[in-house]
C-alpha cells in the first residue's frame, strides 16, 4: 500500500468547492480552524494578501494550499480578472492532524507539475455550468482528487516539513510508521521499532528525530492519544479503547490524555460534544509543522 493511500485509511480526506469561475477585484477569506483552503488559479494574475504576515502573486497557472488558513485576500485584475476553484479540504475530523500539519502553512504548486491536472479543471469548469444532477458532488469529488496528486508531489519531492508525511517518504522509517499506525496497541519499544526499520537503536533515535522532529516514544503517544480520541468518538468503551491503543488500563490511558491534553478522555469527550461542528478540537497531533512555502 502507498503512503498516500495508508494515511487517508486513518484520515477521511472530504473536500468542497465553493467557487468555480472568474473573479475580479477584491476577495475575502475567513480564518478556517477546520479545514484548509484550496485556491486554484487556472488562469490571470492574483495577489495573495495577508497569508501569515506576507503578500505574494500569482503569475500562472497555480495551486495554491493552505493548511492552517488565516484570514487573508485574493486580489485580481478589475478587468481581466482571473479564473479559478476555491474550495474547502478536511482531514478526518477537522483540525489539527497530522497530514495537514506535516505541510509548510503555504504550498505552492505550478500546475505543469502536476500531470492530468488540466483535464480535472476542464471537468471542474464544465460542471460548475451545467445544470445537472450531482453537480456538486461532481466537482467536490475532482477536489479530493487535486489534494491527493498535492500529497503525492508532496512525498515524491521530499518537500514536506518534517512529520508524518516526511516519515513516510524515507524508506525505512515509513516501515515503522505504518506498523505503528496499523497496530497502536502493540507492545512497541525502541529495540522493536529499530528492528522493524533495520537499523540500530542509536541510528533509528537520531534518524527518526532529525526527520520527523520528535522522539519515537513521543510520536508513539501521541499517535496512541490520537487513536484512542478516534475511538471515543465513534462509541467505544474506554476499557476497551486502553488495550487497542496499547495502555494497560484506563487509568493509564488518563494519564496518557493528561499528558498531551490537558485533560481526562470523558473531560476531552464532553468537550467535544458540546462544540460546534464547525469550531476545533483539541487534537494531539505527531509533530507541528515548520512555517514555510513548497515552490517547485
Amino acid at each position: 500500500m502507498d503512503s498516500v493511500t495508508h494515511l487517508l485509511n486513518h484520515f477521511t480526506l472530504s473536500a468542497g468547492v465553493f467557487y468555480t469561475g472568474n473573479i475580479c477585484g477584491l476577495h475575502d477569506f475567513p480564518q478556517d480552524e477546520q479545514r484548509g483552503h484550496l485556491h486554484l488559479i487556472r488562469s490571470g494574475n492574483l495577489q495573495v494578501i495577508g497569508v501569515h504576515t506576507f503578500d505574494f502573486s500569482i503569475l500562472e497557472p497555480t495551486l495554491l494550499f493552505l493548511p492552517r488558513p488565516d484570514k487573508h485576500r485574493l486580489l485580481a485584475d478589475e478587468q481581466a480578472g482571473a479564473d479559478v476553484v476555491c474550495g474547502t479540504v478536511q482531514f478526518g475530523g477537522g483540525g489539527i492532524n497530522p497530514i495537514s500539519e506535516s505541510l509548510p502553512d503555504v504550498v505552492l504548486i505550478e500546475l505543469r507539475c502536476l500531470p492530468g491536472v488540466d483535464a480535472l479543471l476542464d471537468m471542474m469548469f464544465e460542471e460548475a455550468f451545467a445544470d445537472r444532477c450531482g453537480r456538486q458532488a461532481v466537482m467536490d469529488r475532482l477536489c479530493e482528487i487535486l489534494i491527493i496528486r498535492l500529497l503525492r508531489y508532496a512525498i515524491a519531492q521530499g518537500q514536506t516539513q518534517g512529520g508524518t508525511l516526511a516519515g513516510l517518504a524515507d524508506s525505512r522509517l515509513r516501515r515503522v510508521l505504518e506498523a505503528i499506525h496499523d497496530a497502536p496497541g502493540q507492545d512497541w519499544s525502541l529495540e522493536s521499532m529499530a528492528a522493524q526499520a533495520g537499523m540500530s537503536r542509536a541510528r533509528f533515535a537520531s534518524r527518526f528525530r532529525e526527520v520527523i522532529g520528535e522522539t519515537p516514544a513521543e510520536y508513539l503517544a501521541s499517535w496512541r492519544v490520537m487513536s484512542a480520541q478516534r475511538l471515543l468518538k465513534k462509541g467505544h468503551q474506554l476499557k476497551r479503547i486502553a488495550t487497542e491503543v496499547g495502555y494497560g488500563s484506563t487509568s493509564a490511558l488518563a494519564r496518557a490524555f493528561t499528558r498531551k491534553l490537558g485533560c481526562s478522555p470523558s473531560e476531552w469527550l464532553r468537550k467535544e460534544s458540546r462544540q460546534p461542528h464547525d469550531q476545533n478540537s483539541s487534537t494531539v497531533v505527531p509533530h507541528a509543522a515548520n512555517v514555510g512555502v513548497m515552490n517547485t
